[in-house]
């Protein structure tokens, strides 16, 4: 069961399309060594150990860029290089934990996790592949590599920049579902329709706001006449709630439907790619690995594709290694050593 998963994990991992994988054993020394012979040629490296396993394999920061000066190295974690919590275990929910991206996220009775996508996602790859381009375009001009640390909690308390723009200027409330887009603003906010689905209201702008207002034949109620007044927030709230779950989700796109309000129905992971403008514009891809987000962001000269479906781990190991300029022989020794491994 546990290889079947393992198997399973890394076919439909859609993280891994368009690459091929090498499989090669880093404790023994000969896999090093090739590692280190691909560094002279390669632009970056990226690695997500915790801190000081990538020295203790003879394959740390000091080793790579002795191989070639202009090396990008990224590290990933969670935590960070250095600090009292940089060799403890974590996951995305307790790097958002401690910056205050939990604390601000969900209803008012407790935090949720925003998926893994704060910390893990934005704070985390995104981020690293941000600091890896950077540090790859400043080698293009000084001829010298350097490391990027990328730690998922220094990410996500980039990503809460604003948030605490708006804490330090008095603006922002440091409680959940009571502020202008955590879902305490009746315009800003999910609503649940009829037949149990939802109809998300964005309506900040105060012409969108009107719009909004005026399908629903609000727009003389004393209650809704003044948009930012978080006193009659919660009365607004409700009265909303027993608007929308009146009529079905499809109603409610109807009857938005030529009015600029910023509504639009919350579609769940199977509706999604069939949407009319995630159709068009080809946002997600239906292939034999089921669906999946398309390439972005898009290049108008060099467009991005999905060129193959992600790779059993060492599937391309003889392949790639010989492209990449290690001569046959060689493979064919670190794979009967156990360095390397084709599946």
């Amino acid at each position: 069961v546990v290889i079947l998963y393992g198997i399973l994990s890394t076919l439909w991992n859609i993280l891994n399309r368009n690459r091929r994988s090498i499989a090669l054993d880093l404790k023994h020394p000969a896999a090093v060594n090739v590692i280190l012979d691909l560094c002279q040629q390669a632009d970056g490296l990226i690695e997500g150990f915790r801190p000081g396993v990538m020295e203790r394999l003879g394959l740390g920061p000091a080793q790579c860029l002795a191989a070639n000066e202009a090396l990008a190295y990224g590290r990933i974690t969670g935590w960070g290089q250095d600090g009292p919590l940089a060799q403890t275990a974590g996951h995305d929910i307790n790097y958002i934990a401690l910056t205050g991206a939990l604390h601000a996220t969900g209803p008012a009775e407790r935090p949720f996790p925003p998926l893994n996508l704060v910390g893990d996602f934005a704070g985390g790859g995104m981020l690293l592949a941000f600091g890896l381009v950077c540090a790859l375009f400043e080698a293009n001009h000084s001829g010298k590599g350097q490391v990027v640390d990328a730690a998922m909690i220094d990410g996500t308390a980039m990503n809460m920049a604003l948030t605490y723009s708006l804490f330090n200027a008095g603006l922002w409330r440091d409680q959940r579902e009571a502020n202008l887009v955590d879902g305490g603003a009746p315009f800003y906010r999910v609503y649940k329709t009829n037949d149990d689905k939802f109809i998300c209201v964005g309506a900040i702008e105060p012409k969108f706001y009107s719009n909004f207002i005026g399908v629903l034949g609000l727009t003389d109620d004393p209650l809704f006449a003044s948009q930012h007044n978080p006193a009659k927030w919660p009365k607004m709230i409700e009265h909303l709630d027993a608007i929308f779950a009146a009529k079905t989700r499809a109603d409610w796109v109807r009857a938005f439907d030529d009015a600029e309000a910023c509504i639009m129905p919350v579609h769940t992971l199977a509706e999604a790619p069939d949407g009319p403008h995630n159709a068009h514009r080809g946002t997600f891809a239906h292939t034999k690995f089921g669906v999946q987000p398309s390439p972005a962001p898009r290049f108008s000269r060099t467009p991005g594709a999905i060129h193959h479906e992600p790779r059993i781990l060492g599937a391309d190991t003889r392949s790639a290694l010989s492209d990449w300029g290690v001569p046959d022989e060689k493979i064919e020794r670190l794979i009967e050593t156990g360095a390397a491994v084709q599946s």
